[in-house]
C-alpha cells in the first residue's frame, strides 16, 4: 500500500507495510487534528492534571456555533438531552428500591442526598439497603461506613447522563460517527471523572467497566504492534490506522440497559438521515453490549427519537406497526424477537404497569418496554411519565433517563417542568452541546448523507 497520513500533519507511515500491518515512525505522534472545541475535551484545573473540571466549570470556556442555527431542532434535541438528564436526576437518590419501597415512599420530585444518607454507626448494612446481590459481590461490605450512595444535589445526573454527553461530545469534535473515540471518552469517565457531575466515576455497569478494561487493554497491543506511543493513543483520528482496531469491546451476551440509556446523542446528531441514524444507534449501543437485544433495542429506540424529531405524531410513534412502517430505515436487519415483540406494542396491553408485569429493570428488553410504557401513559405530560418511570422501583435512574430521551425530544425543551428545568446540573453545558450537535449534525447531513436515504 502507499503512504497514509495521520491527522492533517502528512506524518508518514515506513514502507514495506502490509494492509494488515501498518508501522508508524515512533517518534511522531497521531494526534487529532481537530482542535476547535477545546472545551469538549478532557479538561484540567491545573498543570499537573490531578483537577479535573466537571461540566459546570466550563461554561467560561465554551463557544457558541459561528452560525445561526435551525431553533426547532434545538428544542426538541436539547429537550431529549435535558429529559435524559432530569430523567436520571430525578431516579438517583432511590436507584435499587424496590417496587413496593416507591409504593410505600413515591417520588414526586427531585431530590437531594444519594439514596439514604444516614450517619456513621446507624447499621452494618444501612448504606446498601436493598442492593441486590450482584451489586454486593462487586462491592462487598467489609466495614461500617456513613452517607447514602452518592450524597447528590437535587438535579445532579449519575452515569445516564455522563455517558451521553460523552457520546455527544464526540460526536460534535469528530464531525462524525467515530466508535473509537466514543470508547476513548467512557475510558476518561471511567479513569478520570471526565463528564461526571460529581468529578468522579460512580455507579459504573458491570457490562460497561468490562468493556472500557477491554479498551484499554486493546489499545496497548495496537500501540506496540504499530508502533505509536501509548500516549497519542487516545487521539487517533486516520481512518487507515482506526479501520484495523476492534471497536466491540463486549462480551457477546452483555444485555444490560447501558447502551440504551446514553443513546439519544446519535439519532438527535444524525435525524435527517434516518437509516445512518438507526445503524449508528445499533453500534453505538454493541461497543460495550454485545447481545444483538441491545444493539437492535438501540436501533428500534433511535428510530422513535429520529421520528420525534421529524415531527410524527404520538399515535404514529405508539403504532404498533410503527417498524413496519420505517423498515427501511433498518436495512436488511430484522429485530430480535424480543424487541420486535415490544415494537409491535407489548405494553400497549400492560396500562396498570408493574402489575401487569412492566418491570424497571437493569435487562435492556425490561428497561425498553418500561420507558414506552410510561410514555404511553404519561398523558401528554413529561413529568407524568418520568415520575411513573422512576416509580417502577429497581433501576429508577436509568428507567426515567430512557423515558426522557423519547419525551424530551417529542414534547421539545420549552414543555419541560420548568420548575426541574431551573435545578438540572450543567444546564449551560447542555444547552451549548445541544446548539454544537444542531450546527455539526446539519454540516454532516449536507457533505455525507448517502443519497438514498436524505429526506
Amino acid at each position: 500500500m502507499g503512504a497514509v497520513c495521520i491527522s492533517s500533519k502528512s506524518n508518514p507511515v515506513i514502507a514495506n507495510t502490509t494492509k494488515n500491518e501498518i508501522k508508524l515512525k515512533p517518534t511522531i505522534p497521531s494526534r487529532r487534528s481537530n482542535t476547535d472545541k477545546p472545551w469538549f475535551d478532557i479538561q484540567y484545573h491545573d498543570k499537573d492534571c490531578t483537577r479535573i473540571m466537571k461540566p459546570n466549570e466550563i461554561k467560561s470556556m465554551m463557544l457558541k456555533p459561528p452560525n445561526a442555527i435551525n431553533k426547532t431542532d434545538l428544542n426538541r434535541i436539547l429537550g431529549s438531552l435535558i429529559g435524559l438528564a432530569l430523567g436520571d436526576a430525578l431516579g438517583a437518590h432511590v436507584e435499587f428500591r424496590p417496587y413496593q419501597y416507591l409504593c410505600e415512599h413515591p417520588v414526586s420530585d427531585l431530590q437531594e442526598g444519594g439514596t439514604w444518607g444516614l450517619a456513621l454507626g446507624d447499621a452494618l448494612g444501612a448504606h446498601v439497603e436493598f442492593r441486590p446481590y450482584q451489586y454486593l459481590c462487586e462491592h462487598p461490605v467489609s466495614d461500617l461506613q456513613e452517607g447514602g450512595t452518592w450524597g447528590l444535589i437535587k438535579g445532579q445526573f449519575t452515569d445516564d447522563t455522563s455517558m451521553a454527553l460523552c457520546l455527544a461530545t464526540s460526536l460534535v469534535v469528530c464531525r462524525d460517527f467515530q466508535a473509537y473515540d466514543q470508547l476513548v471518552r467512557y475510558k476518561w469517565w471511567y479513569r478520570h471523572g471526565y463528564m461526571s457531575s460529581t468529578g468522579e466515576c460512580f455507579d459504573i455497569g458491570a457490562a460497561t467497566r468490562q468493556s472500557v478494561l477491554e479498551f484499554e487493554e486493546r489499545q496497548k497491543k495496537f500501540s506496540i504492534k504499530h508502533n505509536i506511543p501509548y500516549r497519542d493513543m487516545d487521539f487517533l483520528d486516520d481512518q487507515s490506522i482506526l479501520s484495523q482496531f476492534n471497536v466491540y469491546c463486549s462480551d457477546p451476551g452483555a444485555a444490560g440497559n447501558g447502551g440504551l440509556m446514553r443513546l439519544t446523542p446519535v439519532p438527535l446528531f444524525f435525524h435527517k438521515d434516518p437509516a445512518k441514524a438507526v445503524e449508528y444507534s445499533g453500534i453505538s449501543g454493541k461497543i460495550t453490549h454485545g447481545d444483538k437485544r441491545v444493539y437492535d433495542a438501540c436501533r428500534f429506540y433511535g428510530s422513535l427519537i429520529v421520528a420525534a424529531l421529524l415531527g410524527e405524531s404520538k399515535n404514529e410513534l405508539l403504532d404498533k406497526h410503527f417498524y413496519q412502517k420505517h423498515i427501511s430505515w433498518f436495512g436488511n436487519e430484522s429485530l430480535h424477537e424480543d424487541i420486535k415483540k415490544i415494537a409491535e406494542g407489548s405494553y400497549h396491553n400492560k396500562k396498570k404497569g408493574y402489575v401487569d408485569g412492566i418491570r424497571g429493570k437493569g435487562f435492556v428488553v425490561d428497561s425498553l418496554e418500561a420507558a414506552l410504557w410510561a410514555f404511553s401513559i404519561d398523558e401528554g405530560k413529561f413529568e407524568t411519565g418520568a415520575l411513573a418511570a422512576v416509580n417502577l422501583g429497581d433501576d429508577t435512574d436509568t428507567t426515567a433517563a430512557i423515558y426522557g430521551q423519547l419525551a424530551g425530544a417529542y414534547y421539545g425543551y420549552d414543555k419541560l417542568p420548568k420548575k426541574w428545568i431551573d435545578q438540572v446540573y450543567a444546564k449551560e453545558f447542555i444547552t451549548c452541546l445541544s446548539e454544537w450537535i444542531v450546527y455539526e449534525g446539519d454540516n454532516w447531513f449536507q457533505n455525507n448523507s448517502s443519497s438514498d436515504t436524505r429526506l
